[in-house]
């Protein structure tokens, strides 16, 4: 087999190599265009020519939008891109949005218009029970996914253009989240409940279910106040339950620890240092989670957002979702006027517009402070 590598202009090659016709026996050459750097278009030949040894070239202009996306997707997964969590997530949108109603489409055949058409036909008729249309972020989402993926097909010369670009998934109806209104109430109410740890790290620092679950004494300093974020739980179906570091610097986080959250972690390594000497398992290794079953295994989250749904009533807080707390927290500094980018880092975001467009309804009692964090999250515009 051989292969050769065209510069067609700055930023585009020609990559050609000879394959096996499968039906004749005989050999042909095949030609892909490629946009980006000579080295990633060594990659990409080098790619190319693999999937061919290994039987699993395609030819761009008979692969089906279902195809190509959920090859897309594992190569995402597989590079470390996106997260096994996000690519389950992917692979439904593509299962029961995408693939029943375009899936089926020549990928180099879709057009804008189809795309038109599919976000209509989800609107009436694209849950996965086939019971009634999905909402606006729903249809959002599926076309991020499929828009993703032909911005790779038209990068890789697979395309002409991206289809998906030229057209709009609906807007999302604004709506504001649930967060809890009278914190110390809470507070009261959450003494000496199984969820007492748990929420109080998700109201008093930020911190992600994945992340709380994930927590080890090691990394819990109550005499100098401190949590050191440094890895978070995720499960699916693929893997299961397993840990996975921070996709970035600003995910390794240090937060600092008010007295009260503290104290209700004292208590409750207390409680825990009891149970084991109660059960003969003698103190606790520096590398035990903070929350765990008996044999030291992990909680699932599934469970742990299930057991808060459970008792959100009885608390005071019917509406408020686990991921709420997160959002209280959030919510508490901006009302006391800490500064965005503060905000930012302790919830452990990539940069501050981000928080911004998260949270940007909490600033409308001041539009002061609107103004305020926008300078700060855009330095210089």
């Amino acid at each position: 087999m051989t292969a050769h590598i065209r510069r067609r202009g700055k930023q585009s090659f020609e990559l050609k190599f000879d394959v096996g016709d499968p039906a004749t026996g005989k050999r042909r050459i095949r030609y892909v265009s490629f946009k980006g750097t000579k080295r990633d278009a060594e990659l990409e030949l080098a790619r190319l020519v693999s999937e061919h040894v290994a039987g699993n070239s395609v030819d761009p202009s008979k692969i089906t939008v279902a195809a190509y996306v959920g090859r897309r997707i594992d190569q995402w997964e597989a590079a470390g891109a996106v997260t096994a969590r996000t690519a389950q997530r992917y692979r439904q949108l593509l299962e029961n949005q995408i693939a029943p109603q375009i899936g089926g489409k020549l990928l180099q055949k879709l057009r804008p218009l189809d795309v038109e058409d599919w976000h209509t036909a989800l609107r009436s008729g694209g849950r996965a029970n086939g019971q009634g249309g999905v909402s606006a972020r729903t249809i959002g989402h599926a076309h991020r996914v499929l828009s993703k993926a032909l911005r790779d097909a038209e990068r890789n010369g697979a395309v002409h253009r991206n289809a998906a670009r030229a057209t709009s998934a609906p807007k999302v109806p604004v709506k504001e989240m649930e967060i809890v209104k009278d914190v110390p109430a809470l507070v009261e109410k959450l003494r000496g409940s199984r969820l007492q740890a748990p929420a109080m790290l998700a109201l008093f620092t930020g911190m992600r279910l994945g992340e709380i679950l994930a927590l080890r004494w090691l990394h819990v300093d109550l005499n100098g106040k401190t949590i050191k974020v440094r890895e978070a739980l995720e499960e699916t179906k693929a893997h299961g339950i397993r840990f996975k570091q921070p996709k970035s610097k600003a995910g390794r986080l240090d937060i600092s620890l008010p007295d009260t959250l503290v104290d209700a972690l004292r208590e409750h390594r207390r409680r825990e240092l009891e149970l084991r000497m109660r059960l003969g398992l003698g103190k606790l290794p520096d590398d035990t989670l903070l929350f765990a079953n008996l044999q030291g295994d992990p909680l699932r989250p599934g469970n742990m957002s299930s057991d808060w749904s459970e008792d959100a009533e009885a608390l005071g807080v019917p509406g408020v979702t686990f991921h709420g707390l997160r959002h209280t927290h959030a919510s508490q500094l901006i009302a006391r006027d800490v500064d965005i980018v503060t905000v930012s880092k302790r919830l452990g975001h990539a940069k501050p517009s981000i928080t911004l467009a998260i949270y940007a309804h909490l600033f409308h009692t001041d539009d002061r402070k609107a103004a305020a964090a926008i300078n700060a999250a855009l330095p210089g515009a």
